[in-house]
């Protein structure tokens, strides 16, 4: 039976809740790319079923920020998805800060093991740095969802160089997720 991968593209194209800026970039318009490419590969792979959660550029979730979270975490379940993998660029004052990293409930759960293979295959194929996986149980999708959760903070969008991969080779960040997944799954 295939697995069933809900891809939300984190944040929206316009208020509310859009996400974070740097260098020349918006956070939503990475996410939005990267989903769609990851989103093509889960399809063309009879292990999985993925759905988006921003199946266009102009899709808009929610008139609130909280409304927005609701209807990410809403649009998983209602899909019965197997994993909720949430797309995001990370941002920091310092623009050194640099690397991919993933949130999830708890470290010690599948999800945490699931992404400890996302970061690592999200390095190895784009050569940034591996932050780890970090227990964030207070952020809404990861605590509503009655899946396994990840966030993956692809790279800082802050940061010259991880700002220059995401935005030149959106790819490589879909791929490296894919053989995460894949490594995760047995597939």
């Amino acid at each position: 039976m295939a697995i069933r991968v809900y891809i939300d593209q984190g944040h929206n194209p316009s208020s509310p809740n859009t996400g974070a800026e740097g260098n020349g970039l918006r956070e939503q318009d990475i996410t939005y790319e990267v989903g769609q490419r990851l989103y093509l590969r889960l399809s063309a792979d009879p292990n999985y079923v993925a759905r988006l959660s921003r199946p266009t550029p102009t899709t808009q979730l929610g008139t609130s920020n909280a409304g927005s979270l609701r209807a990410r975490v809403a649009g998983a379940e209602a899909f019965g998805a197997d994993l909720f993998l949430s797309i995001h660029t990370n941002a920091a004052a310092d623009p050194s800060a640099n690397g991919t990293e993933a949130l999830v409930y708890a470290v010690s759960s599948p999800a945490g093991r699931l992404a400890e293979d996302i970061v690592g295959q999200v390095s190895t194929v784009t050569g940034l740095r591996n932050r780890g996986v970090i227990a964030r149980p207070g952020l809404y999708v990861l605590r509503r969802t009655s899946m396994p959760a990840v966030l993956v903070e692809l790279g800082f969008i802050t940061n010259p160089g991880d700002a220059a991969a995401m935005r030149d080779n959106p790819g490589l960040f879909a791929e490296g997720i894919y053989r995460g997944m894949n490594a995760y799954y047995g597939v």
